[in-house]
């Protein structure tokens, strides 16, 4: 298998050509963050709402490049054993007691305490080294021979504590492991880190990483990523769907529907042979992208009006590409 860094983004276009191909559709500004990130080989900071592409462009990062994709989901609590590498307790354990079992022949023929001490820390070195190890993420990511795409998910989720841990991973694609020492990356990976602004990252994060803000993408760039999501879509229905949904986002709402959830509602209608939308195919199907009560019973009241402005917004853009 091919390195991570034999493959080759010669410029801007191509990273979107490639994106493209696995079906993800790249702005210029994400594309042109990826090209940076992967030439200068540093990570990518990836900020903005849920469901706009943060991990998906991970996935597109893993595919187009063809190496593994090693993903760590954080949460409130995530610790260094459970990020970094465990020590295999049982398997210690049962070391010992075959260490014990045999520990007359070790002995044999030594002489005098001195050499004893020495034959017997001679095995005691085995119990913390990588045979003895159980490696999480980040001790995989580092130990990949042809590189991977290390996806750090949802990083505003885990404590100061452990965006502290990271900065050393960020900075060197090392790790300090007191019983083993340094450990560096055999190549280094593609580092994206993702972040639905919980929190605040660090400055310390930050200026190890390229910067990336994801919004909710305009009309036309909707279009087109349901153009190759979804491609059995009309193209009256589908400009319809995004010019709703982007009504929709300017509501007052718990939670604004996501793109992914466009892609949903998208499926929705296809596996329904929707042609057009009408009222009462809307109201049906609100539960499809909004997830809150109170956020189907804001866009209840305006379905009529936000319907009417979809269809004359689709038929203008439809105007102007005719």
């Amino acid at each position: 298998m091919k390195s991570l860094y034999e493959h080759r983004f010669n410029s801007v276009d191509a990273v979107q050509r490639e994106c493209a191909s696995v079906k993800y559709i790249a702005s210029r500004q994400i594309a042109t963050t990826v090209y940076l990130a992967f030439n200068l080989q540093k990570p990518i900071l990836i900020e903005g709402p849920a469901g706009v592409g943060k991990t998906e462009l991970a996935k597109a990062m893993s595919e187009i490049l063809q190496v593994q994709l090693i993903r760590m989901q954080c949460y409130e609590g995530l610790d260094e054993s459970k990020a970094l590498y465990e020590w295999k307790y049982g398997k210690q354990l049962l070391y010992t007691q075959l260490l014990k079992d045999k520990l007359s022949e070790l002995m044999e023929g030594a002489k005098g305490l001195a050499q004893s001490i020495e034959r017997l820390h001679s095995h005691d070195d085995l119990f913390f080294s990588e045979h003895f190890l159980e490696p999480r993420p980040l001790f995989k990511a580092l130990h990949e021979d042809t590189g991977c795409v290390l996806l750090i998910d949802e990083i505003d989720k885990s404590d100061q504590e452990f965006e502290a841990f990271l900065l050393e991973v960020l900075s060197d694609f090392q790790v300090s492991i007191p019983e083993l020492g340094t450990i560096s990356a055999r190549v280094k990976p593609l580092v994206i880190l993702t972040s639905n602004n919980t929190r605040e990252m660090s400055d310390a994060l930050k200026r190890r990483c390229l910067h990336l803000y994801i919004p909710f993408p305009d009309a036309k760039l909707e279009r087109q990523i349901l153009e190759t999501r979804v491609p059995g879509l009309s193209d009256t229905l589908r400009r319809e769907l995004v010019a709703f949904i982007q009504s929709v986002r300017t509501l007052d709402l718990k939670k604004q529907p996501s793109v992914s959830e466009t892609i949903d509602w998208a499926r929705v209608l296809l596996l329904l042979s929707a042609e057009h939308l009408s009222v009462d195919l809307v109201r049906d199907t609100l539960n499809t992208f909004l997830k809150f009560e109170e956020d189907i019973a804001v866009a209840s009241e305006q379905i009529v009006g936000m319907l009417d402005k979809a269809r004359e917004e689709a038929a203008l853009a439809h105007a102007r590409n005719a």
